[in-house]
């Protein structure tokens, strides 16, 4: 009786400890700037242009005409192919919120607010919200592919 006692309290201890530990560290989330690493300005603007990237709208709805009646916003999703070496040039979303999906391969993110690159892989979830400007590029030898979801004002805005 006792043996099980001590074995059950070695679980339960170390169960404590495990969890002590999950509340007490910030967790780093793949394709996020470290806390200690963000920073304004970090990153300067660049005026690389539109390299090895082809960008085609999959679709889009003029938010006006919905319910929710966001006049002169319109929803659009896409698709991004960047070829190896290719560069999404700097461009800004204090005025268009985007949600970036990484379908395929591996990309670096040059963030204005970052003093390190941003490493994103398949499956990872970029938000880019007011204050996120930034510039992307495929340092990999696989071609890159990301699906976009984005909310512009503009309808002649080609940022990518």
């Amino acid at each position: 009786m006792f043996k099980n006692f001590k074995l059950s309290h070695a679980i339960w201890t170390g169960a404590a400890l495990v969890g002590a530990l999950t509340l007490t560290t910030q967790p780093v989330f793949a394709g996020e700037c470290p806390a200690g690493k963000i920073r304004p300005n970090a990153q300067p603007m660049v005026d690389y242009k539109p390299v090895g990237v082809t960008d085609v709208t999959l679709g889009s709805i003029d938010l006006g005409k919905q319910p929710a009646h966001i006049e002169g916003r319109e929803l659009r999703f896409r698709k991004l192919t960047i070829e190896p070496g290719g560069i999404v040039p700097w461009h800004s979303h204090d005025d268009r919120p985007a949600l970036i999906f990484v379908q395929q391969g591996e990309i670096v993110e040059y963030a204005s607010n970052c003093v390190d690159p941003i490493v994103h892989k398949a499956g990872d979830l970029r938000p880019e919200v007011f204050g996120t400007s930034h510039w992307w590029k495929n340092l990999g030898k696989e071609t890159v592919i990301l699906y976009v979801g984005d909310v512009r004002k503009d309808p002649a805005d080609h940022n990518m």
